[in-house]
C-alpha cells in the first residue's frame, strides 16, 4: 500500500504534524522511532510517556484499559457468534462425539499455549499492533508488511462483514416467516449501518465502549452457562443415549483432523487480540498476562462444556443439519422460551464486531506509524485520542467486503496463511531468546512451550497443503501481490515530486477531515 515518502524506516528521521487552532498543521523535526525494547522502562505499568499533566495535553493514545475491560476484550473476540452457531465442523471432520470432546480440549490447551507466549512478547515489547508488532521487531520490514496487507486487505474487512451479517440475519429472522428467506440487500444494509454505528462509538466515546463491553461479556457468559445448566439437565434426567460408544466410526486421517484442529482454533481465535492494544493498558507488565490467564482456562472449560450440552440434547445429525446449533438446541428444549437464544446470539455478535474493530484498527495505526500504511492512518483525533483515519479506512474496506459475493471463500483462502503468521509471532520468542538473551523480560515462559506451538502449528501449515492444494496456493497468491506494493510504497523513497505532492495534499486533506495530528511522543 503507498505511504507517504517522508516516513521512512524505524531507524530513521519521522514526520510530526500536531494541530494548531489558528494555522494549519505544520512539519516540525521530530525524534527517531523507538528502537527494539530491551529495557523495561518502569515497574509500575510500562514505558513511561512523562507525567500525567503532560500526557493529558500531548496527542497520544491514552491507558484507558483495566483488567476487567483487557478481560471484556479477549472473551468479547472469542465469544463471539461462533460457539452458538456452528460449532458443528468439529464433528463433521471425526465422525464422533468423543473425538470431537478431545478436539475441543486439545484447541483450549494450544491456544492457552500460544496465549503464555504472547503473555511474554506483550511485556518484553509493549507495543500496540499484536502479531505484525512483534513480526516487524524479529523479522523486519517486509514480512510484517505481508502479515499487515493480508491483514488489512482480507482478515479484518471479511470478518467484520461477516460479523455484520451474522447479527442482522438474527435480529431480521422474527420480521419474516418460517422458511421465508431474508432479502440480501436488507441483510447488507442493516449490517453496514451495524458497522459504521460501531465504528462512531470507537471513534468517540471509548469509555461508552469498554462499559458496553464489560456488560455483553456477562450476557454472553449467561447464555453460555444457560446452555450448560440445561444440558447437564438434561442428562441428569437420564438422556446420556448420544455418548453411547463415543468413539465409534472416529476418522483417522490426518488430514480431516487438522480440518477438524482448524474448526476448533478457529472458535478460540481472539485470544491474541488485546495484544494489538498494549499501549491503552494501564499496567500493561500486571493486567495483559492476568488478563490471557483469567481469559483462556474460562474459555476452554465454557466451550467444552457447552459442546457436552450440544451433543447431549442433539443428535450427530441433528447437529451437522443444522445451521445455527444453539438455536436448534433451544427449539428442542426450551420451548416458549427458546426465543431468548437468537436475542443472545445477536448480542454476542454484535459485542465481537464492537472489539473486533477497536483492536484492529490499533494493528493499522500502528503499521501506518512504521510507514507500511498511508501516513494518515497512523494520526490520532486530538478530540477523543483514538485513531480515528484507521477506523474509518477499515470501516470502508469492511463495507467493500459485504458486498463481495464469495467474503466466505476469502476467508478459507487466507486462513492457512493467517496460521503461519501466528507460527512466525510464536516463532519471535525462540528468536529473541537466541538473538537478545538479555533483554528484559517480565513474563518468561519455559521454551518448551513456544517450542511445542510452532511445531503444532506447523503441522497445522503443512497438511493442508495436499488436503486442499486450490486453497493453499490462493492464499499464497494473495499474500505475493502485496510484494509490489512494498516495493512501490515503502522501499521507493525518491517518488516523483508531483506523486508526493499528490500524498501530501490526501494527508493534508484527511488531516483536516478527521481533525487528527501525528502522536506526539516524549522527547
Amino acid at each position: 500500500m503507498p505511504a507517504n515518502s517522508e516516513l521512512q524506516s524505524p531507524s530513521s528521521e519521522m514526520v510530526l504534524l500536531t494541530p494548531n487552532t489558528e494555522n494549519p498543521p505544520a512539519i516540525i523535526a521530530a525524534t527517531p522511532a523507538a528502537p527494539i525494547n530491551k529495557e523495561k522502562d518502569t515497574k509500575d505499568g510500562g514505558v513511561r510517556e512523562g507525567s500525567a499533566e503532560s500526557d493529558s495535553s500531548r496527542v497520544v493514545m491514552k491507558k484507558q484499559l483495566g483488567l476487567l475491560e483487557g478481560v471484556a476484550i479477549i472473551l468479547g473476540i472469542i465469544f463471539g457468534s461462533g460457539i452458538f452457531v456452528s460449532p458443528k465442523g468439529v464433528l463433521r471432520e471425526v465422525e464422533s462425539v468423543g473425538t470431537s470432546l478431545i478436539i475441543w480440549v486439545l484447541c483450549g490447551l494450544l491456544s492457552m499455549i500460544g496465549a503464555l507466549c504472547y503473555a511474554e512478547l506483550g511485556t518484553a515489547i509493549p507495543k500496540s499492533g499484536g502479531d505484525y508488532a512483534y513480526i516487524f521487531e524479529a523479522y523486519g520490514s517486509l514480512p510484517a508488511f505481508l502479515y499487515l496487507w493480508d491483514a488489512m486487505m482480507i482478515f479484518v474487512p471479511t470478518t467484520n462483514a461477516i460479523m455484520g451479517l451474522t447479527f442482522a440475519s438474527y435480529v431480521l429472522q422474527p420480521f419474516f416467516a418460517e422458511g421465508c428467506e431474508i432479502p440480501k440487500i436488507a441483510l447488507q444494509l442493516l449490517a453496514a449501518v451495524t458497522i459504521c454505528f460501531l465504528t462512531y462509538l470507537n471513534s468517540y466515546y471509548m469509555k461508552i465502549t469498554t462499559k458496553m463491553q464489560n456488560i455483553i461479556m456477562f450476557t454472553k457468559i449467561a447464555a453460555l452457562v444457560l446452555i450448560i445448566l440445561v444440558g447437564l439437565v438434561w442428562m441428569l434426567m437420564g438422556h446420556t443415549e448420544n455418548f453411547n460408544q463415543p468413539f465409534e466410526n472416529t476418522e483417522t486421517d490426518p488430514g480431516k483432523l487438522s480440518v477438524a484442529f482448524y474448526s476448533g482454533i478457529f472458535s478460540y481465535a481472539g485470544w491474541n487480540y488485546l495484544n494489538f492494544m498494549t499501549e491503552e493498558l494501564r499496567d500493561p507488565y500486571r493486567n495483559l498476562p492476568r488478563a490471557i490467564y483469567i481469559s483462556l482456562p474460562l474459555v476452554t472449560g465454557i466451550y467444552v462444556l457447552a459442546n457436552m450440552a450440544y451433543l447431549a440434547v442433539l443428535s450427530a445429525p441433528e447437529m451437522l443439519a443444522s445451521n445455527a446449533i444453539a438455536v436448534t438446541f433451544a427449539d428442542k428444549i426450551l420451548g416458549g422460551f427458546s426465543l431468548i437464544i437468537p436475542i443472545m446470539v445477536a448480542i454476542s455478535a454484535f459485542g465481537g464486531l464492537s472489539v473486533h474493530i477497536m483492536t484492529s484498527s490499533r494493528m493499522c495505526f500502528v503499521g501506518a506509524r512504521n510507514g507500511h500504511m498511508p501516513a494518515v492512518l497512523s494520526h490520532i483525533s486530538v478530540k477523543s485520542y483514538t485513531p480515528l483515519p484507521s477506523l474509518a479506512f477499515l470501516c470502508l474496506l469492511s463495507i467493500v467486503m459485504l458486498l463481495v459475493s464469495d467474503v466466505y471463500v476469502l476467508i478459507t483462502y487466507s486462513s492457512i496463511v493467517e496460521s503461519f503468521f501466528i507460527m512466525l509471532s510464536v516463532s519471535a520468542v525462540l528468536y529473541f531468546r537466541y538473538k537478545h538473551p538479555n533483554m528484559e523480560r517480565p513474563i518468561k515462559v519455559s521454551l518448551w512451550i513456544p517450542a511445542v506451538f510452532v511445531v503444532v502449528c506447523a503441522f497445522l501449515v503443512v497438511v493442508p497443503v495436499y488436503v486442499a492444494p486450490f486453497e493453499v496456493a490462493m492464499g499464497l497468491l494473495i499474500t505475493l501481490i502485496g510484494v509490489p506494493f512494498y516495493y512501490v510504497g515503502v522501499v521507493w523513497q525518491n517518488k516523483p515530486k508531483w506523486v508526493q505532492h499528490a500524498i501530501d495534499s490526501m494527508t493534508f486533506t484527511c488531516q483536516k477531515l478527521f481533525m487528527s495530528a501525528k502522536e506526539q511522543k516524549q522527547d
